[in-house]
């Protein structure tokens, strides 16, 4: 045997004499008991923790319209999906309910001049003195479409002739 390891390299042998060590230690080390179970809880026991909830989006009278404008697309949406999607004072009767100033906003037509349902029906509600909440649905507008702009001359919203909402 002493053959055998004067035939190694001088290196190989402090190795082997620490590979040896560690497994005369490794072998000695006592094995963790198992950790003791717990009997499982009674449902009644149990609290279910807290779930988040949906929220609904707020009307911020004092806040920018950027801060209202999840309302205004929520609202939107909701109308849009109703059966009364292509009429005007469907939009501002819903915004209205919300709390959004009726005296604020504007309406373009339900229908073309010669009785056809316009293909784009928009509505706003001035915020402030410089902003614009905008919708604009209808076919050629594909799902609705919501946005805060800057307010025109004389704190308009809408380009063109309006409606009166006069109801």
């Amino acid at each position: 045997m002493l053959r055998g390891l004067s035939a190694l390299p001088r290196r190989a042998v402090p190795v082997m004499v620490l590979l040896a060590g560690l497994l005369v230690m490794t072998a000695c080390t006592p094995t963790p008991s198992p950790e003791p179970k717990t009997p499982p809880t009674a449902p009644s026991q149990t609290v279910p923790s807290p779930q988040p909830t949906a929220t609904s989006p707020e009307l911020h009278v004092d806040g920018t319209a950027a801060d209202n404008l999840p309302l205004f697309g929520e609202i939107t949406a909701r109308v849009w999906s109703s059966s009364k999607r292509a009429e005007g004072r469907a939009y501002i009767d819903a915004l209205v309910a919300a709390g959004f100033p009726r005296e604020r906003m504007q309406v373009t037509e339900d229908e073309t001049t010669v009785g056809n349902p316009v293909e784009s029906l928009q509505f706003s509600v001035a915020w402030g003195d410089a902003e614009c909440l905008v919708g604009q649905v209808g076919p050629s507008t594909g799902d609705p479409v919501t946005a805060v702009l800057p307010q025109l001359a004389e704190g308009r919203c809408l380009v063109g002739t309006t409606r009166p909402i006069d109801w």
